[in-house]
């Protein structure tokens, strides 16, 4: 989609931003240049007990800068089978922040994009950027809109399996990055702000139980780079299924950085709760093979089945969870400290409140990494 400049000001737009004239915000410059790019500036204000909470949590806010970096670095250069310009990775970052509707982030994002060249004029590029964005703006929103025909339209258009690869990941990061945001303005109890008028999204109208095949071609053992190796090397003990590993291997360098996040989320929040949020994230996003690794029960087969099947049966702490989990999977942009309440009530503290947003933001990319790189084959429950 064509980036906009509207005469007789200075203000920029993705053509995703469809409020009106006198909605518009103004473009915030400074915010490109914020030196934590990660969580934009909420570590400062932090106080007190959540304060010492994020500072506990500095291997896993480390791993997510360092992607960072990766992903949106501040000079880049392509190649025929790495095609991703700065500004289509960055372009796909806004879209996603603004499909999350957390203006923090959309901000620093729009910022970003105002100083680089956006791509020729051309019929052809202009083709590129709308499929990109249209893709980004449907993986970010709805998952389950994501099929072979989606990927088969990136393909038409040039995106080559790693570009693909890496466009995923900037999909998913983002992704992830909304929900930590959200959850962190909510323990702040800051105010929010999101647009009237937003359907919610469906969940998933169902799972599929069986093997997950990938959608592209994995790396092939004997093509392999000194960093996918590494990569390999580390991930494969850690991510599951292999067949999943070998395909991000073609971006071998953020493969391994989400390796290392993943691992900093394991001891972050390794517990009951946390698993529990992470499914009901899996469930709404329609990611079978997510939602897989939460333990046989009642509980889970409730689940299997909606959200609200598994709410007539929870306990009060579950419950709690399950509806924590559930805003912030489908409406970011709307997640407030009225939505922490009822985990206090069951009795949850901070540091373990904290930790049920972290699974959900986490569950968030891997879901998107799942849905949109593979299929599932269909069998009965």
């Amino acid at each position: 989609m064509e980036q906009r400049r509207f005469p007789g000001n200075s203000h920029w737009y993705h053509e995703t931003q469809t409020s009106l004239p006198a909605q518009r915000s103004a473009l915030v410059p400074e915010a490109a240049d914020i030196t934590d790019r990660f969580l934009l500036g909420l570590t400062q204000q932090a106080e007190g007990e959540l304060k010492t909470i994020v500072q506990r949590a500095q291997p896993l806010h480390l791993a997510s800068r360092d992607l960072y970096q990766l992903l949106f670095p501040s000079q880049l250069s392509t190649s025929l089978t790495h095609t991703l310009t700065l500004y289509d990775r960055i372009s796909t970052a806004l879209t996603v922040a603004q499909v999350t509707g957390i203006q923090r982030l959309c901000n620093h994002y729009a910022a970003r994009l105002n100083p680089l060249p956006g791509p020729d004029s051309s019929r052809e590029s202009n083709r590129r950027l709308t499929q990109i964005t249209e893709y980004a703006r449907q993986l970010a929103g709805q998952p389950t809109l994501i099929d072979s025909a989606a990927l088969q339209r990136l393909d038409e258009v040039g995106l080559t399996a790693p570009d693909i690869i890496t466009f995923s990941q900037i999909i998913g990061f983002v992704s992830y990055q909304a929900r930590v945001v959200a959850g962190i303005h909510a323990l702040m109890a800051l105010p929010v702000r999101w647009m009237p008028g937003v359907s919610v999204p469906p969940d998933a109208a169902s799972l599929s139980s069986g093997a997950w095949q990938p959608a592209l071609t994995p790396l092939e053992p004997r093509y392999a780079a000194a960093d996918q190796l590494e990569a390999l090397t580390f991930c494969l003990p850690l991510i599951k299924p292999e067949s999943f590993v070998w395909l991000l291997a073609q971006d071998g360098d953020v493969l391994n950085g989400w390796g290392h996040l993943l691992s900093a989320l394991e001891k972050q929040h390794a517990s009951d709760d946390a698993a529990l949020a992470a499914a009901v994230t899996a469930r709404i996003n329609g990611s079978s093979i997510c939602f897989a690794h939460y333990p046989a029960g009642e509980l889970r087969d409730a689940l299997w089945e909606n959200v609200d099947q598994a709410l007539s049966i929870a306990t009060e702490r579950q419950k709690a969870i399950i509806l924590l989990a559930a805003q912030l999977t489908r409406v970011p942009e709307r997640f407030s400290a009225a939505h922490l309440q009822p985990l206090r009530e069951a009795g949850l503290s901070t540091a373990e409140i904290f930790d049920v947003i972290l699974s959900v933001a986490a569950a968030s990319w891997s879901n998107r990494l799942m849905q949109s790189l593979g299929t599932v084959s269909v069998e009965n429950h």
